[in-house]
């Protein structure tokens, strides 16, 4: 058979086959595995297999199971089966040789197998001196590859002989040479014997420079072995000259000479200079380039960057303190009373150990920006340490010298950022500190939060006292529930509610807003929003404790006004209800307490979260059954007893709200807490779930300007809850008017800020009867007396 085929139109059409990570070329013997389903079919579709012709092309992706024709290189080689072994069901071992190099035109079928049409591509061009010069550079750069690698399955006597045509050499270099798939296909498709030889000489001249270089290195890096090893043994003999001389500073002193100094100028602890004396002596004697020195001399540069004595100094003047609170922040009075209190107090007695402080509030309501401002305040340097989902003692003690990379933890770390030993550190989110196996960070805090020891605290690092009670420490945290008792127990708790309409209106135009214009590149006088525009922002597009979204919506508008400035389409612009829509879109919040409960068996309670305060409605439905309960919204044990409880309560006290007993045999009664992907708990909503349940049973529905909050007991008393001033803050939010809250929460209405107590009717109660007067639309004094009379139709 011959190695050529004789025309392109024998070959106008050919099955393809698809080889994964190899290129084959022509007079190449090519063993292949076939496996794949297509491959396989096509493989069975050859009639006299020994005449046989394929196609074979080069997948770009190796890891495609089933490749498409775009999946495919589009150049390729035609290939003769010399032998084909099955071997089991679904797996054959073929042989290939390559015979002629072909493009691919136009795919015209894709099933059961690939096929193509194919043409021969030209290798004329042998008699071009040109090409007889290329030839002749490339046979010279692979005999100098060849020399380079032995392993190459190919002899410089095999090249030095001249081969039939010249293509033969490209193909038996390609054949071997440890290039990518698409750079042997770029050979493939070239246009004419000239190109081909070009694209080859190219890659073994690159694989040639490559192998230079790589030799190059291992010959310098050797040559540095043996200079280390040289170096060695002159440091040893100096030292030996320096010990009969007396003189032990030898080569590094001067470095030594000012890390020592450093470390005399830092005024360091007695035990603390013991052992940097100790590290230092040892540090004289290591060789440089050991890895011992760099981890002693760094060491003794942290105890010599560490302020170990330096303070600065602090002004506790009042009335500065108190200007630079009100400066940058609005409202929050007693917090500010307390931090002023506090500053008092050290004054007096002329130091600032004391309680830590800890603030606990919802997100975006002022923590961090608080601890910055009693650094101002105080004229201390201010660090932030973020706590939240450390889980490794280590970044609280550091880690021990023994570890590669070890360093101190980040207490340390941040006194060394600080620069002073008496900064104001902020603990950010304690509440999100965790634990694993590594060790529980909360235990190592417990020795940095109390002032008792912590003139002692001791990182794994330095493995020395450090004093910290000269520190400030501040915490936040949105929630006391994960924090653990003994490290809670060290903190005194500083509680900061969600903000009014009122105070973030003001926070708006006094901090904000101003903050958002200057960042934008607008100036003061380019954009204007007006109060009603303000409120609406605040009302309708956001609906949280703290103030962070509602920064974000004054973001969007002023991005959007920007844009209309450098467009110049105006030069200044006041935003009206139309911006806002289009701004902002549509109104995202709507008060919908009187929407939702409407139908009788709806009431709405009150929740307090960990970002503020929350309306909760409750909803009950009585289903044709066997007198069963069903609670849905994914409820703790604590708010399942307190729907058994309010349960009770409604069939005890059946026949006075002219219940029927045949109700809670014939019906099943449902009770659901919306929202039901939230989980919830808490006795608080014993009041509404019983309201709800009174609504539904004697058909009169709930008023929907009405929110409530108290837990329930079996005698129809309403016992106080938490959270109330969110709770309330809540409900103003919603659009509640009228709140209902457990006569013994009275204490916390000076919690609650004046603004609220004016725009809502706040009812005190402290037995069950007196909520349902308040919250139902017909109250039961103004029901039939006769027990089960039918009841008065509700008032829409």
């Amino acid at each position: 058979m011959s190695d050529k085929i004789e025309t392109s139109k024998a070959l106008s059409q050919l099955p393809i086959l698809a080889l994964r990570n190899a290129v084959l070329f022509p007079g190449a013997v090519m063993p292949v595995v076939i496996g794949r389903g297509k491959s396989i079919r096509l493989l069975e579709s050859l009639g006299d297999r020994r005449t046989a012709v394929v196609g074979v092309v080069a997948q770009k992706d190796k890891g495609i199971d089933n490749p498409s024709p775009d999946d495919l290189y589009w150049a390729g080689c035609t290939g003769q089966l010399i032998k084909v072994l099955r071997n089991g069901t679904d797996t054959y071992h073929v042989v290939i040789r390559g015979v002629d190099r072909f493009k691919i035109t136009k795919f015209d079928q894709e099933e059961p197998f690939l096929s193509a049409e194919v043409e021969l591509l030209d290798e004329t061009g042998e008699d071009n001196p040109q090409v007889e010069a290329l030839v002749h550079s490339l046979r010279e750069s692979a005999i100098e590859l060849v020399g380079m690698v032995p392993e190459l399955p190919i002899n410089a006597s095999d090249l030095q002989e001249e081969f039939e045509h010249p293509s033969r050499l490209v193909y038996l270099l390609l054949t071997h040479l440890g290039v990518s798939v698409e750079e042997k296909v770029e050979v493939l498709k070239a246009n004419g014997l000239a190109d081909m030889v070009n694209k080859t000489l190219q890659l073994v001249m690159q694989q040639v420079e490559i192998l230079r270089i790589s030799q190059r290195i291992n010959s310098e890096v050797k040559g540095e072995l043996n200079k280390s090893q040289r170096e060695y043994v002159l440091r040893k003999q100096l030292k030996a000259i320096q010990k009969e001389l007396g003189d032990l500073d030898g080569e590094g002193g001067d470095e030594l000479a000012e890390l020592e100094e450093r470390l005399t100028k830092v005024e360091l602890p007695e035990e603390a200079q013991k052992i940097a004396t100790k590290e230092l002596k040892r540090l004289r004697s290591i060789q440089q380039g050991s890895p011992e020195y760099t981890v002693a001399r760094t060491y003794l540069e942290w105890f010599a960057d560490l302020p170990w004595s330096k303070v600065t100094e602090d002004n506790l003047d009042l009335e500065h303190a108190q200007e630079v609170l009100d400066s940058e922040h609005y409202g929050l009075q007693k917090v500010k009373r307390r931090l002023i209190e506090f500053l008092a107090v050290s004054k007096l007695k002329n130091d600032l150990r004391g309680p830590i402080l800890c603030l606990v509030g919802p997100p975006g309501v002022g923590k961090t920006s608080l601890g910055r401002s009693v650094a101002e305040a105080l004229g201390r340097k201010f660090q932030r340490v973020s706590l939240g989902g450390v889980r490794d003692e280590a970044e609280i003690r550091g880690h021990r010298r023994t570890y590669i990379g070890a360093m101190p933890g980040k207490i340390i770390m941040n006194l060394k950022k600080a620069g002073t030993a008496n900064p104001v550190v902020m603990l950010d989110e304690v509440d999100k500190l965790t634990h694993d196996w590594r060790g529980d960070p909360t235990a190592a805090m417990l020795e940095v939060l109390d002032p008792e020891q912590n003139d002692t605290f001791t990182d794994h690092y330095l493995d020395t006292p450090y004093d910290l009670s000269k520190v400030l420490f501040i915490a936040t945290a949105n929630t006391t529930e994960t924090i653990p008792a003994p490290l809670l127990d060290r903190m005194e708790l500083i509680e900061l509610s969600g903000y009014t309409l009122e105070e973030k209106q003001n926070i708006a135009r006094q901090h904000l807003l101003p903050k958002q214009v200057k960042s934008h590149g607008l100036a003061p006088e380019q954009i204007e929003i007006t109060e009603d525009i303000l409120t609406k922002i605040i009302g309708s597009y956001t609906r949280e404790a703290g103030v962070r979204t509602l920064e974000r919506r004054i973001a969007d508008v002023c991005r959007r006004v920007a844009v209309g400035v450098v467009k110049e389409e105006y030069t200044e612009r006041t935003v009206t209800d139309e911006d806002l829509v289009e701004i902002l879109g549509a109104a995202r919040y709507e008060p919908e307490v009187a929407e939702r409960t409407e139908r009788p068996g709806v009431a709405t309670g009150m929740a307090w979260t960990r970002s503020g305060g929350d309306l909760l409605f409750i909803e009950a439905a009585k289903i044709p059954g066997k007198g069963k309960m069903r609670l849905t919204g994914q409820l703790g044990d604590v708010m399942k007893e307190s729907a058994q409880i309010a349960l009770s309560m409604v069939e005890a006290n059946a026949a006075e709200y002219g219940i029927a007993r045949s109700a809670f045999q014939e019906y099943d009664l449902h009770v659901h807490f919306p929202a039901g992907g939230i989980p919830k708990d808490g006795p608080s909503a014993g009041v509404t779930m019983f309201t709800a349940l009174i609504s539904l049973l004697t058909d009169v529905p709930v008023r929907g300007d009405v929110s409530m909050t108290g837990e329930a007991t079996l005698r129809g008393l309403v016992l106080p809850v938490g959270g109330i001033k969110d709770k309330v803050l809540a409900a103003l939010r919603g659009g509640v008017k009228k709140v209902i809250l457990p006569e013994k929460n009275r204490r916390d209405l000076r919690d609650i800020p004046q603004s609220a107590q004016d725009e809502l009717e706040i009812v005190f109660v402290s037995r069950m009867e007196e909520v349902l007067e308040h919250a139902l639309e017909v109250p039961p004094s103004a029901w039939p007396k006769k027990k089960n009379a039918p009841l008065p139709p509700a008032v829409a």
